[in-house]
């Protein structure tokens, strides 16, 4: 099986996980640790829907993939994105998931007040996560794979 195909069916497999844990087990729960735990598998299932379309176009030869994730996703924005139906507010959201993490990945402090995530940077500016915005996250993440989906499978 193709590799873009495999990062699909893994990204499905993360999104139904996720799902559970956002819907079912916090609201019962409400434990700090599933909030972060939530953020970073949303991450890696859209990364897996990005890292799919890259393989595919490169399979296909219309774009040139990098060693740098952070060149990838510039290709991925600037030359993807549009062919996939991508809009502009989703890349948004994409990046601004990205940053949250890597914050978090170099946050030497983080709490949980109520139902949100404080996420202090190393000069102690806080980031405020939501729990409707990690339900927000799946969202995007879900619509991004269903583009990803169409366009793929359609044509494989």
């Amino acid at each position: 099986m193709e590799k873009f195909l495999e990062n699909i069916y893994d990204a499905e497999k993360i999104l139904a996980r996720i799902g559970h844990m956002v819907y079912v087990t916090y609201p019962l729960v409400k434990d700090k640790k599933l909030l972060i735990q939530m953020l970073l598998e949303i991450k890696l299932a859209l990364a897996k829907s990005i890292t799919s379309i890259l393989q595919y176009e490169y399979y296909y030869k219309r774009i040139t993939l990098s060693k740098s994730p952070k060149e990838n996703l510039r290709t991925f924005k600037t030359k993807c994105a549009s062919r996939y139906n991508i809009t502009f507010e989703e890349i948004g959201k994409i990046i601004e998931l990205f940053d949250i993490i890597e914050k978090h990945n170099k946050s030497p402090f983080e709490f949980k007040k109520e139902e949100k995530i404080v996420i202090l940077s190393e000069t102690l500016n806080p980031k405020v996560i939501e729990f409707e915005e990690i339900k927000e996250f799946l969202a995007l993440t879900r619509v991004v794979l269903e583009k990803t989906k169409n366009i793929i499978l359609q044509r494989f």
